[in-house]
């Protein structure tokens, strides 16, 4: 059996991915380090994220599925920021079992004060980049991503 070998591309793409891995790392500990005193992590500003950044309530399926995350994690956090008064549940008009998840004044004020202390950190962070090389990145992200979600949803097809 032939071995399989990557292109140049996809060599290079190989490194920037295991780079992609560690950054991932180092921006949830930073993250969780940064929101800490306000009782969340990384992955509850993110939900609650979601929910402020979603037009309208939705259900926890649908924050998943924006996030790009398992469903069951993130019923997990959001029944945890439930518990604290984070988030509610409303009752979806659409289907019955599936609650709608909204923020709590608590939740808001947790996420806004969340906000305020990523603005220092991120620009700390955006020091010395040019807005174009940030474009670049974030071209080049969204493109990985859209063809991966395509690969998903040709496998799960």
């Amino acid at each position: 059996m032939k071995k399989a070998r990557r292109t140049p591309p996809g060599e290079a793409l190989t490194d920037v991915m295991l780079d992609f891995f560690r950054l991932n790392s180092l921006i949830q500990t930073s993250g969780d380090r940064l929101v800490a005193r306000l009782g969340l992590t990384s992955a509850r500003w993110q939900i609650l994220g979601a929910i402020v950044g979603a037009e309208r309530p939705q259900p926890v399926a649908w924050l998943a599925r924006d996030l790009g995350a398992n469903r069951q994690n993130v019923q997990r956090i959001i029944n945890d920021l439930h518990s604290e008064g984070l988030v509610a549940f409303e009752t979806n008009p659409h289907h019955r079992r599936a609650q709608l998840v909204v923020l709590t004044d608590k939740g808001r004020r947790a996420f806004d004060e969340a906000m305020e202390l990523q603005a220092p950190w991120i620009n700390n962070l955006s020091d010395g980049l040019s807005i174009k090389d940030i474009a670049t990145v974030h071209r080049v992200v969204k493109t990985l991503r859209a063809k991966l979600e395509d690969q998903d949803e040709a496998t799960t097809a």
